[in-house]
């Protein structure tokens, strides 16, 4: 990989690294604590420092990062706290797109993957592929924002889902049927365009989700 790049090469390595090192912070590949030091980053992903340098300065933007004198940056280490605020920031940004997806429905809108999302997430709990429920559990949600049509909610929340899939990876103490029921009720509501229903499964499904999840972490995370 050539040290001089343009800035439109730049920006679309400093992507794919961000996404190569956010997959890594997800799965566990890159442990709370490690160090992320860019020579090493550099030659894992056959790129120059620089979008190695930017994916970092982003990573840290979006939360997953943080960034110490003498020992630069490092995966930021999770607490009780920061679960806590994902749920409260999910109840007030995901009921409301769960609502406006379904008023765009109602008026004729598209309601995207949401019925196919559901279908692959009930495959995969039958064949007890865990990561694959997590993943398309974070992509149901994501997906009823798109379906919003609120495009700057919609790049807000990126990082939110970044982080679902990190805590949800960590712990998961809801059964999987479940939640699988409660996705097909809510998608149900808004392919069916009942905006008012959306929102208050948008709500109770999130909630429902805070405390298991909680207890999971207490004995592995700081308050």
């Amino acid at each position: 990989m050539p040290e001089t790049l343009t800035g439109r090469d730049d920006e679309a390595r400093a992507e794919q690294v961000y996404q190569l090192v956010l997959e890594g912070i997800v799965a566990g590949e890159f442990a709370q604590g490690t160090r992320l030091r860019e020579r090493e980053l550099s030659e894992l992903y056959n790129v120059s420092r620089i979008p190695v340098r930017e994916a970092i300065q982003r990573l840290e933007q979006d939360g997953f990062v943080e960034t110490f004198p003498r020992r630069g940056a490092v995966v930021r280490q999770l607490t009780l706290t920061d679960v806590n605020e994902l749920f409260d920031v999910r109840l007030c940004l995901e009921t409301f797109a769960a609502r406006a997806a379904a008023m765009r429905v109602a008026a004729g809108g598209s309601d995207g993957r949401l019925r196919d999302l559901v279908e692959e997430a009930r495959q995969a709990i039958d064949d007890d592929r865990t990561d694959d429920v997590v993943r398309l559990s974070a992509a149901f949600h994501a997906e009823i924002v798109r379906v919003s049509g609120n495009r700057l909610l919609i790049e807000s929340v990126k990082p939110l889902f970044g982080r679902m899939r990190w805590i949800f990876g960590l712990a998961h103490n809801r059964s999987n049927e479940l939640q699988r029921d409660e996705h097909m009720e809510l998608c149900n509501a808004i392919v069916s365009g009942k905006a008012e229903l959306a929102y208050s499964l948008a709500y109770s499904h999130i909630e429902l989700g805070r405390e298991p999840v909680l207890a999971g972490l207490a004995e592995t995370l700081e308050p």
